[in-house]
């Protein structure tokens, strides 16, 4: 029983992304190289103008390195803006993680200072949140005008 479970045993890695409130969760395994947002192909994700963003990390690691995985990604919270950065540090995470876990060591540190060269945030979260609005003021440090009478 054991032999077959370890036959058919897939090669699968799950990571996640993050900005603000955004949280993008990625299964990656071995595939054809096919890549779904929420059920949707990364080519018809909306915002278009930020569909670039998401391009970003296939552009650096070059598509071969996608063409082995399927990737299938979650994401939820946030605004538009957010859901995308959470998106591409999620798919960036997972290939490093794909790569070092069932490829080779080289491969993934290539993968890896290419995306640390081009944009820290692909694959360290960004810890900035938005702070709190306070009492006497309409923000977080604007106050209301002071009146004299």
């Amino acid at each position: 029983m054991a032999d077959a479970q370890a036959k058919t045993e897939v090669k699968k890695v799950q990571t996640y992304g993050k900005k603000k409130h955004a949280i993008a969760v990625v299964t990656c395994q071995a595939g054809k190289g096919m890549i779904r947002v929420n059920g949707v192909p990364l080519n018809n994700v909306q915002p278009v103008g930020l569909r670039l963003k998401l391009q970003e990390p296939i552009l650096l690691a070059g598509a071969s390195k996608f063409r082995g995985v399927d990737m299938r990604i979650r994401v939820r919270g946030g605004g538009h803006t957010s859901q995308i950065f959470a998106i591409r540090q999620a798919m960036a995470k997972s290939l490093v993680a794909y790569y070092q876990k069932y490829v080779d060591e080289p491969t993934k540190m290539e993968i890896k200072n290419a995306y640390l060269g081009f944009d820290r945030t692909l694959l360290i979260a960004d810890p900035r949140r938005a702070e709190a609005k306070k009492f006497g003021g309409s923000g977080a440090r604007s106050r209301y005008a002071k009146s004299y009478r």
